[in-house]
């Protein structure tokens, strides 16, 4: 070592340091890389995320590989820093060199290689592997040696290697890769997805049409008044009774029978012969379940019935697909026809209106894990019917019953304006 140039050696010990930078970034890039990303770039061609995903599929090799390379180019640049020192400055200088190759290492072979690995880790890993790959095939005994003694360890500690597997990830985890993709994917398409992944939590009971509201042929009717009610219909499907909606005899579509309406000797036993069977939904199914139903039992509505075969009311595709896209009509006043805005900044709010729907399309927030109407949820919370003039405060809502009818609450007045938002949900009824 005596005869080696001490210029040699000041460049040999430069070159080991940006080995060993290399060695430290090559970690730390090829562990940041986005696992569903590389995937992606491996199955279209890309030849460094192929080789990335090679190299990846046995981590223990892979980190034995980088950290034999790593140690061993550290240890040797001490050897040739001592020798520095010993040259240059005697025996007083090993001290100075060690504090002097420490910061080295440390700042420009550890935090800046492995920062800039992390905030850029494809441009780091990608390269890499043209280094990597041959020299795991290269060095693969003294790999294999070292991966022996740390697997015989793991397996003290009851891991086996072989056993990895890929996490999958969460409907939430799945969620926040949506929300965080920004402008790579356009905000309505993002909602579309969010949407989807919000179907498990939504049940046909959310978004059925209730039994109060259905609208179908009752067969003990006079023919006249069936005729008159198809002609006067805006519904494409509805469903068939008699006497009673629990009493379904099936579900007709009003485009069949169209030529009934201009026949003057037509009668209801035409109209049986286009009358199909009816669909039911048990309540409480699952939005993407009811939707794969449909599709199965290639259907586009079905009753929703509860435990004793009751009718609680009509469930279509296009409900379930609304919560996906959104509304299909471009008038939104159609969908918001159970609220009505006053001049002072309140809301007349029918009480058969759909908390959810009040909520999508007004932004309140009122609570959706229990009753489904704004009725409902009123009296729920009062535990009563209340009179016209109560006043409450509902969710932090201040909320003025104006009319009730058939045990409900038909009208009530809501000021969202004045909300509590750290309400308790604490009621203040007084009668007006």
């Amino acid at each position: 070592m005596n005869d080696i140039p001490i210029s040699a050696l000041l460049g040999a010990l430069v070159f080991l340091v940006i080995l060993s930078a290399f060695f430290s970034g090559s970690e730390t890039g090829l562990v940041s890389l986005n696992r569903y990303r590389l995937r992606h770039l491996a199955k279209t061609g890309h030849r460094g995320a192929i080789r990335a995903a090679k190299l990846l599929e046995r981590p223990d090799r892979l980190i034995g590989l980088i950290l034999l390379g790593n140690n061993f180019v550290n240890i040797l640049a001490s050897s040739i820093a001592t020798i520095l020192a010993l040259r240059l400055y005697g025996e007083a200088g090993i001290a100075i060199a060690a504090g002097i190759l420490t910061l080295i290492i440390l700042i420009f072979s550890e935090v800046t290689p492995k920062t800039m690995a992390v905030l850029h880790p494809e441009r780091f890993a990608f390269p890499a592997t043209w280094v990597l790959s041959p020299l795991l095939k290269l060095l693969y005994p003294f790999v294999w040696l070292v991966n022996i003694a740390a697997n015989g360890l793991l397996r003290l500690g009851g891991i086996n290697v072989n056993q990895a597997t890929t996490q999958a990830m969460s409907s939430e985890e799945l969620r926040m890769v949506v929300t965080e993709a920004g402008a790579m994917i356009p905000r309505r398409h993002q909602m579309m997805l969010t949407n989807i992944l919000d179907l498990e939590k939504v049940t046909v009971d959310d978004i059925m049409v209730p039994r109060n509201e259905l609208v179908g042929i009752d067969l003990e009717n006079e023919w006249d008044d069936i005729l008159q009610q198809l002609t006067n219909t805006q519904h494409t499907r509805m469903p068939v009774y008699n006497g009673d909606i629990n009493n379904v005899v099936g579900v007709i579509h009003v485009r069949n029978i169209l030529h009934l309406l201009t026949q003057k000797e037509s009668c209801k036993d035409d109209l049986n012969r286009w009358i199909k069977s009816a669909y039911f939904v048990p309540e409480g199914t699952p939005l993407n379940k009811q939707l794969l139903h449909f599709q199965r039992e290639k259907r586009r509505s079905g009753l929703v019935v509860d435990e004793y075969g009751d009718v609680q009311g009509l469930v279509t595709l296009e409900d379930i697909l609304e919560e996906i896209v959104g509304e299909f009509t471009s008038d939104p006043s159609i969908h918001i026809k159970e609220v009505h805005r006053q001049t002072d900044g309140t809301f007349l709010v029918d009480g058969s209106a759909s908390i959810r729907e009040l909520n999508r399309v007004m932004q309140w927030e009122l609570p959706t894990n229990g009753p489904k109407t704004f009725s409902g949820l009123i009296t729920e919370h009062m535990e009563s019917i209340p009179v016209p003039g109560t006043s409450l405060m509902l969710a932090g809502y201040p909320v003025e019953i104006v009319q009730t009818k058939d045990n409900m609450v038909k009208t009530a007045q809501i000021n969202p304006h004045f909300r509590r938002p750290n309400s308790n949900d604490s009621t203040d009824q007084s009668a007006v």
